[in-house]
């Protein structure tokens, strides 16, 4: 499937807000429509960020079919329907399709390790399940397998194959697939600390979990890329690594949710075995948003 030009630009990996335990319907819509305010070019619900591990699979769906109700079609939805069983994946992506996402991410199967062949026929059962095109997640650190680019060559010639989220920090990994696939080949890094030499190599985008805090400066930053203000989207880089640092000193989740409290969008609520941030790295996240400009 050729790359659709609606997928570019910065894209969140937003948060599930909870409140005593329990879905947080209010938090989670007014944070979506805060995020297109905000110059966010798509959301994503329902991946790791979303907590998708500690769902239960209607929490899962229902946060999906919110995600695409509140967006309303002013930017795309590519909605998280991940999982290492092959027929979860597929349920969960043919419940995405069916709620009206624009695409779904599906990520390579963890856990279990399977093999290059195994990753082909997961993704393929997917693919041939849905008419809407699927993102494949590559995260080695994980999933503890890395796709190969022979293996998402092959499966880029499937009709819904469009392109891949790319977590492997490699960035050698974009020109390769460039190479392999060439620029119809839909690439969003999934890191956002490398995500602007990501795009000099020819990259689309980035899946972005600091833009739960930081929507205006990554979409920005982004903007400048396509306009090819390299200058100014390092000026703007320069605003974020400190944040992008800060977040991930805990789990990601976790750093975000605790920003968006501080910005008083939602409770700083995690389901276990993941905690809130300890005070030290709350410090952290709180000096990085002054520092990055989104909070005084």
């Amino acid at each position: 499937m050729a790359a659709n030009g609606k997928f570019r630009g910065s894209f969140t990996a937003l948060v599930t807000p909870f409140k005593n335990g329990s879905l947080d319907e209010g938090a989670f819509r007014n944070l979506v429509s805060w995020q297109i305010a905000e110059g966010s070019n798509g959301m994503v619900p329902v991946g790791t960020t979303g907590e998708s591990p500690t769902l239960t699979h209607d929490e899962h769906n229902k946060v999906v079919e919110w995600c695409v109700k509140e967006a309303n079609g002013r930017v795309p939805v590519i909605a998280g329907a991940g999982s290492n069983s092959t027929t979860e994946a597929v349920a969960l992506a043919k419940h995405a399709e069916k709620a009206g996402a624009d695409a779904v991410l599906v990520v390579t199967p963890y856990y279990n390790k399977p093999t290059q062949d195994g990753m082909y026929h997961h993704f393929k059962a997917v693919n041939d399940a849905v008419g809407i095109p699927i993102i494949i997640y590559n995260i080695p650190p994980r999933s503890v397998v890395d796709m190969s680019v022979e293996t998402m060559t092959r499966l880029f010639e499937l009709k819904n194959i469009a392109g891949v989220k790319d977590a492997t920090a490699n960035l050698a990994r974009v020109s390769q697939q460039r190479h392999a696939m060439g620029p119809d080949f839909i690439q969003m890094s999934g890191e956002d600390m490398t995500a602007l030499a990501y795009m000099a190599a020819g990259g689309h985008g980035c899946i972005s979990v600091t833009a739960n805090i930081a929507p205006k400066p990554c979409a920005d930053l982004m903007a400048a890329v396509f306009k090819g203000d390299y200058a100014g989207a390092l000026k703007i880089q320069d605003r974020l690594v400190p944040l992008h640092d800060a977040i991930f000193k805990e789990p990601g989740v976790a750093g975000a949710k605790h920003g968006l409290k501080l910005l008083g969008r939602l409770e700083e609520e995690v389901r276990p075995p993941l905690m809130p941030v300890t005070p030290l790295v709350g410090r952290a996240i709180r000096d990085a948003m002054v520092h990055a400009g989104v909070l005084n």
